[in-house]
């Protein structure tokens, strides 16, 4: 019974920030490799960032490197996504994803655990 639940999604505008959580529950957080996905209607499931277990390693796509920022706090079995300077074409639903030991971190098809996701819209 692997629970990944989402928030901080919203409707900003272009430059702005969103901080995104997603609290785990029903696994032992600390095994499981965590990562950020992001889908924008009609368009395929991309991989956003993902850290490791003990949140010292960290990998992000080119397209929001140096903007995103994730990090992960044991204590309240939650990992974080801080977006800022959004563009429009961040604007996605963004799902959080987990699993033990992925084979490659921004495949989405090693991830088995997922998200209900939370909306991002970035206006211009």
């Amino acid at each position: 019974q692997v629970q990944l639940v989402e928030s901080g999604g919203g409707l900003v505008q272009t430059g702005a920030s969103l901080r995104l959580s997603c609290v785990a529950s029903g696994v032992t957080f600390s095994m499981f490799v965590m990562g950020w996905f992001r889908q924008a209607p009609g368009k395929e499931r991309e991989f956003v960032a993902a850290i490791n277990r003990g949140g010292d390693i960290t990998q992000y796509s080119d397209s929001v490197k140096g903007r995103f920022t994730i990090t992960r706090d044991p204590a309240k079995n939650t990992v974080y996504l801080q977006m800022n300077t959004l563009k429009p074409e961040d604007s996605a639903g963004y799902y959080c994803a987990g699993r033990y030991s992925p084979k490659t971190y921004f495949t989405a098809e090693e991830y088995r655990y997922w998200g209900q996701g939370t909306q991002v819209t970035v206006s211009s």
